[in-house]
């Protein structure tokens, strides 16, 4: 007898996901905008004890349907089935480079559709808190720093993120540190959940359709950022830090009428648990709304260092601005960036013989900085000057025309701020174009232009 053949498993990327989605709502095969949510809670979606008290508890373990293949419905289970000890597993790439728990996101688009009539209500709680909230992320990080308070503060309540194997062909997803129970990935998952499923709740229709229009996919023009790379902006606009707060401590409230299991809640007074819920609420704020969103090496596919790269002896006073000049155009999409960056990296390392590419951080228009050297190693940006600050490229030539407002603003309003809260960068900080400090056209005119208004610049 010949050995059985394994199922192929497609990638773990959002596309195949789409796929799945579109064989499971096509009316045609007796599907509808509901079916993935269901199955979703039949596989293990919404497992933990506040999400059962607002979905309701799940079905049963549910068949494979016709309309999927093996090797679909193989990489669905494991998407969905939740295992809090191995959160990576339920996470897939995203066109925009962002990487997604499908948990958190079908809870959320669960809560939008029977909010908006599609499905049996949700249940009116007590105390009064958000179902939507509730179930993607309120509950994840009240529980989070509530496990930390039990552990002396030595437990990480956030993060951390991780890199997969292949960004073209996406299997495996390691993350980058000890997991919390919020790893990038749900952080993630969570706000596109609050956010898609308050479009739902607006606005049913087919979840795939919904996801396709989100995330940006089969968008080849490049033309115009996805919709998920404004999630944190979106999201901070929707659930500010003030409500965050309020969520997380109404949620921690019904847990501990609920949650035997939870034995933290039993000792805990309401100023506590409204301490435990700030907390939460500042924290999840300033990591994942007010600071911009890095993608690291190894996920815009770096080169290793050569060499041994210098530490860099933070806070620094400095910052340099400059633009890439080559790449001239800017780039608005994962891949086009990610190919700037590799294309930057080996000219910096081949023609120009330096260690690495040369930038701390390079900013694209699509919405994402990227990591260069970091925040902890001397870059080679700003000859003379290097060891003293950062340096910050934004990709194009900037010489008559600016960065559009919103990847202006991306530094402005939110690199600078974080990198000052974060204690990388001096509150005292100064600014300066590549031109001061050697002789060279960068950052361009216009763009030098631009700076000069900004705070810090000297």
């Amino acid at each position: 007898m010949s050995p059985a053949v394994p199922p192929a498993v497609p990638p773990r990327h959002m596309d195949s996901v789409l796929a799945i989605l579109d064989a499971l709502e096509s009316p045609a095969r007796g599907g509808s905008p509901g079916t993935a949510a269901a199955l979703g809670r039949g596989l293990g979606v919404c497992s933990t004890p506040g999400c059962r008290a607002v979905l309701g508890e799940p079905p049963g373990t549910p068949e494979r349907p016709l309309a999927l293949t093996v090797g679909q419905w193989q990489l669905l289970t494991e998407l969905l089935r939740h295992d809090p000890a191995t959160p990576e597993l339920g996470a897939v790439l995203a066109p925009d480079g962002s990487t997604v728990a499908l948990g958190p996101l079908l809870a959320g688009i669960e809560a939008g559709l029977r909010s908006g009539g599609f499905g049996p209500p949700l249940p009116t709680l007590d105390p009064p808190a958000d179902p939507l909230l509730a179930v993607t992320i309120a509950e994840a990080l009240g529980t989070s720093f509530l496990l930390a308070q039990g552990n002396d503060n030595n437990a990480t309540t956030l993060g951390p993120g991780g890199c997969w194997d292949d960004v073209e062909n996406p299997q495996n997803y390691t993350l980058r540190g000890p997991p919390s129970p919020v790893p990038d990935p749900v952080a993630i998952g969570a706000m596109d959940g609050v956010l898609l499923g308050a479009q739902l709740a607006r606005r049913p229709l087919p979840v795939a359709e919904l996801l396709r229009g989100y995330y940006g996919v089969g968008n080849v023009s490049g033309a115009g950022r996805p919709l998920s790379s404004y999630r944190r902006r979106d999201f901070g606009a929707l659930a500010g830090q003030e409500r965050l707060e309020k969520e997380v401590a109404a949620v921690l409230g019904m847990l501990r009428t609920l949650s035997p299991s939870l034995e933290l809640l039993r000792d805990m007074g309401t100023q506590e648990v409204e301490a435990v819920a700030r907390r939460a609420a500042q924290e999840f704020s300033e990591r994942y709304v007010e600071c911009p969103a890095i993608v690291p090496r190894c996920l815009w596919g770096a080169r290793p260092y050569r060499g041994t790269p210098a530490l860099l002896q933070p806070p620094l006073g400095l910052v340099f601005l400059h633009h890439t000049l080559e790449p001239a155009r800017p780039c608005r999409t994962f891949s086009a960036c990610t190919r700037a960056m590799r294309d930057m990296q080996r000219f910096h390392q081949d023609t120009r013989g330096w260690d690495d590419i040369g930038y701390s951080f390079v900013v694209g228009s699509d919405g994402y900085l990227y990591e260069g050297r970091g925040w902890h190693w001397v870059g080679a940006h700003t000859k003379g000057y290097n060891t003293q600050g950062f340096g910050v490229g934004i990709v194009g030539d900037f010489t008559a025309t600016l960065p559009d407002p919103d990847t202006l603003a991306l530094v402005r309003d939110e690199l600078l701020p974080c990198a000052v809260r974060s204690g990388h960068i001096r509150p005292d900080f100064t600014l300066h174009g590549h031109r001061q400090l050697g002789r060279t056209d960068c950052p361009g005119n216009a763009l030098f232009q631009e700076i000069q208004s900004w705070s810090g610049f000297q």
